[in-house]
């Protein structure tokens, strides 16, 4: 089998898998007071205070959260609600149409049920917001009306990275903050909190060799989002429940470990990803690679195909039969037959855009599952193209 999907998940680290096992038996709730509570607590903190400097920022800034989907719908429904009760003239979203689903449904969401405007931020060819597109989103929707501005820092599908500390200088000239998810970005990029205008952004866990189920907002000091939970006030009251202390511990290693490493982890997943670039391209020469065609600009770990004629699903189960797991784009869509909404927002046409395929790399990938790609990628092609488009 090659696993070629680590975009949607990848396999959790020895490290992480030892951390959350070591903290499974223990009792403790973190918002107790007696001894059991106090040790929960403090491997919560030295857990914050991990994860912290992994990311460029202070612990005090980490919100843990139940994974990224609540962490980016707690940064946009949290502040566009915040901001609006602090401003009523301020209802309008300026969201980059690549985002993940997370941020676009939570924004569709703001807009169906709370009198939200979303504006579209121009992207280019390749599905990058550059700051001068941003600039004249801003100026033409009336910066008094603005509630947020959200730009992913990498996208999730074709791989393409957004300028997001540029984008974070322009959000601070006109004082709004900028929501940033940055869940595909870390431990293949440089991601850090430290720059001004950025006022939000999102991880998670098993992205990146930690568990499911957790995540975090990294959240500026002076923002203070309407909670969409409530209950006990935890985590600067804007996140209630009890924490998952194994998770978290799980989650703060797996970050560390990711950014110790991030120098040697891209170097090593980039020239496979170039083998296998290499290698698809020679099977099938008309398969059109998705986001910047330049390295330096798209994740390291990231391929990304549109083959003409072909459904993207068809090819995903006839890669799937040959033992090769991929994807047709974000996992929370995978299996709808549709267009990606990311390729048509580069400007393909819809029916390139359904016939999809993202190869991602991690920890576990091999020259062997670059091999078994090359082999199998043109048969499987054929055969998608002769089934059609249905």
């Amino acid at each position: 089998m090659a696993y070629l999907d680590h975009a949607a998940t990848t396999p959790m680290l020895p490290e992480a898998v030892r951390e959350m096992t070591a903290q499974l038996p223990l009792a403790g709730n973190a918002s107790s007071l007696h001894s059991a509570g106090r040790r929960a607590r403090r491997a919560v903190e030295e857990s914050r205070e991990r994860l912290a400097a992994a990311l460029g920022a202070r612990p005090s800034e980490v919100v843990f959260t139940a994974g990224g989907t609540e962490a980016d719908n707690l940064a946009v429904k949290g502040l566009y609600w915040s901001r609006r009760a602090a401003d009523p003239a301020r209802r309008k979203l300026l969201v980059s149409p690549v985002e993940h689903h997370a941020v676009l449904d939570a924004a569709h969401w703001l807009a169906d049920h709370e009198g939200a405007e979303i504006v579209w931020i121009e992207v280019d060819g390749h599905g990058r917001v550059r700051p001068e597109a941003l600039r004249a989103a801003v100026e033409h929707a009336d910066p008094r009306e603005i509630a947020l501005i959200t730009a992913m820092w990498a996208n999730n599908e074709i791989g393409t990275l957004l300028p997001v500390p540029r984008l974070a200088a322009v959000a601070a000239e006109f004082d709004i903050p900028l929501h940033s998810d940055a869940i595909q970005a870390v431990g293949q990029v440089e991601v850090g909190f430290d720059h001004p205008g950025l006022a939000a952004m999102t991880v998670s866990g098993h992205k990146i060799g930690g568990p499911y189920g957790v995540g975090a907002l990294l959240l500026g000091r002076d923002q203070t989002p309407e909670p969409l939970l409530h209950g006990g006030g935890q985590e600067r009251d804007v996140r209630s429940g009890t924490l998952d202390v194994p998770a978290i511990a799980a989650f703060a290693v797996a970050a560390e470990l990711a950014a110790e490493r991030r120098g040697e982890f891209a170097a090593r997943v980039a020239g496979l990803r170039d083998e296998l670039v290499t290698a698809v391209r020679t099977a099938v020469p008309d398969a059109v690679l998705g986001g910047d065609p330049d390295p330096a600009g798209r994740l390291p770990a990231n391929a990304h195909f549109s083959f003409p004629g072909c459904e993207g699903d068809s090819l995903l189960l006839l890669l799937d039969a040959q033992g090769i797991q991929a994807s047709t784009g974000s996992a929370c869509t995978a299996g709808v037959a549709q267009p990606s909404h990311v390729v048509l927002a580069t400007g393909a046409d819809p029916t390139l855009a359904r016939g999809t395929l993202r190869f991602s790399l991690g920890h576990t990938s091999t020259a062997e599952d670059v091999t078994e790609v090359a082999k199998v990628i043109g048969p499987a092609v054929e055969r998608a193209r002769t089934a059609g488009l249905s």
